[in-house]
């Protein structure tokens, strides 16, 4: 018998979304869909492209991947996460792949003022598979919007925001938004430059199987979900 993750079950992550013991599971046990052992590639694609530079966040780091390959690269990079399991996975992770330097912190991106972490500002902000996060499970527009001004708080004028986040496109595992979501909550003090299809890699587990084959999905293994990925700038 497998023990559940909460992601088969909208209410409980509706109420569980800001409670670290409900990642802190995911982490202990390795069972998160997003646990690939790479960064994803929409955000590899980001950094050739030249669109990281500066001082860089990634919030909700988790594993740490992307944090992990932008300090290789020279970047000045931070990751944050609310999860201590998710922020000690991510360390362990660092220091297998030979980059002991990468910097993660835990970190409630809604109260940026608790976290010496987060002290401004920031040039680049990269965001995966947060932000759906808040836009599922918030309710309404009042949480992800809340988040949006955190990010403009800790944003440089004309640094760059990237998201990718899961789209409602096609069947998935939890967390999918609308375009909308992510137009409407980056309005005032935002110019959106880019928002774009895009795909999110990931892995089903045993413990979310059923979830997977309920919208149609392999009941294990490497998936290929539907994503958006949007290039927001701070005015």
């Amino acid at each position: 018998m497998t023990e559940p993750t909460g992601l088969e079950n909208p209410e409980f992550l509706a109420t569980g979304f800001e409670n670290p013991e409900f990642w802190n599971s995911m982490y202990d046990n390795n069972t998160a869909p997003w646990l690939i052992g790479e960064p994803q590639p929409a955000i590899v694609a980001l950094e050739r492209e030249g669109l990281i530079r500066g001082r860089v966040l990634e919030p909700g780091c988790g594993s740490g991947e992307h944090t992990i390959l932008f300090t290789k690269l020279g970047y000045d990079a931070i990751g944050v996460d609310l999860s201590p399991s998710a922020v000690a996975y991510a360390r362990r992770t660092a220091a297998e792949k030979g980059v002991p330097n990468a910097r993660f912190e835990v970190a409630n991106m809604l109260h940026p003022g608790d976290h010496s972490a987060l002290t401004p500002a920031f040039d680049t902000i990269v965001d995966c598979a947060l932000f759906h996060g808040f836009g599922a499970y918030g309710r309404d527009m009042g949480t992800p919007k809340a988040y949006a001004k955190v990010l403009h708080s800790i944003c440089n004028p004309g640094g760059l925001v990237h998201i990718l986040a899961h789209s409602d496109a096609e069947p998935g595992l939890s967390s999918q938004i609308s375009d909308a979501v992510i137009r409407e909550s980056f309005d005032d003090g935002w110019e959106l430059e880019d928002l774009q299809p895009a795909r999110y890699q990931g892995y089903v587990t045993e413990q979310i199987a059923e979830t997977a084959t309920n919208a149609g999905l392999p009941a294990h293994g490497p998936i290929d979900l539907a994503a958006w990925l949007a290039r927001i700038r701070r005015i």
